[in-house]
């Protein structure tokens, strides 16, 4: 069987950097508490955490004094980083610079919108990290919605300003601001922000194509990435035959039967390394069952 990795497909910069900082900080030895899994990946995170890395939550904080504490690349809001100073906790601050401009985005969105009496509505998913951390930069009530069912929460005789998560999908960014000019009862006060990160977005014209070469797609991935659901989403629609696994051991032969071609890419928070590992372990077991039907 031909297996090929996408040579698109894993961390971006914003990850990158993060894993970097993170491993030069635990380099230097002692524990490094991170809020939050550094990545959307189980494996990933599994593998620091041997190297010293602990993950802990917000309610943990005050028990962090004197310590270390890093901000992964989804970013954070001003309280945190307010309490982590009240405390004496060392921040070390791995936030991605497309989010970081973002939330600068979102605050002066806020500051444009509160002199007309409008809006802030971003595209995202509730409750994940880089959404709190966008809607914390403000003490004002930013919408967030996740789609079209959500629009019932924008009040459309006022002014709208509309951003977005930097890993969201552009057509929706973009299918949902149309929508809102349509209901708005003045399109014109209506503001489309695209701040999806094009490393990101970019991503999935190129997988749309790669999942066409294949008789089955591998998608790697976290199942806890927001933009891993996203891009295994893109593989499925143009391949039925596209399975995700978070590591090699989730792979079922059955799903290889009669194909000759193996495609395997992930998330934008799957290390390189691990895709390689799912590539060598199937390749394996392709072979030993050959063997053994013979």
């Amino acid at each position: 069987m031909k297996i090929e990795i996408d040579d698109k497909s894993g961390f971006c910069f914003g990850v990158v950097r993060a894993i970097s900082e993170a491993e030069q900080a635990l380099g230097a030895g002692g524990t490094v508490y991170s809020l939050g899994d550094i990545v959307h990946n189980r494996v990933e995170v599994q593998r620091l955490e041997q190297l010293g890395l602990c993950t802990v939550t917000h309610a943990d904080m005050p028990r962090l004094s004197g310590c270390r504490l890093f901000i992964r690349a989804h970013g954070e809001p001003p309280t945190t980083y307010a309490e982590a100073r009240r405390l004496g906790i060392e921040v070390i601050d791995a936030t991605c610079p497309v989010v970081a401009r973002l939330q600068r985005r979102v605050v002066q969105a806020h500051e444009q919108m509160c002199s007309i009496g409008g809006q802030v509505v971003i595209l995202g998913k509730r409750g994940h990290a880089e959404v709190v951390g966008l809607t914390g930069q403000v003490a004002e009530l930013t919408i967030v919605i996740e789609g079209a069912q959500d629009l019932v929460q924008i009040d459309f005789s006022r002014p709208i300003y509309f951003l977005s998560q930097t890993t969201q999908s552009i057509a929706l960014f973009e299918k949902l601001g149309e929508e809102m000019r349509r209901r708005a009862a003045n399109p014109e006060a209506v503001w489309l922000d695209d701040t999806i990160c094009r490393q990101v977005s970019g991503r999935e014209e190129h997988l749309a194509e790669f999942a066409r070469r294949y008789d089955v797609i591998l998608f790697v991935s976290g199942r806890k990435s927001s933009n891993g659901k996203v891009l295994f989403e893109v593989c499925r629609k143009e391949n039925p035959r596209s399975y995700q696994v978070e590591e090699a051991s989730e792979v079922d032969l059955v799903w290889l039967e009669g194909a000759e071609t193996l495609g395997i890419c992930g998330a934008t928070s799957t290390p390189k390394w691990l895709m390689q590992e799912v590539a060598a372990a199937v390749g394996e077991r392709v072979n030993r069952s050959k063997t053994e039907n013979i």
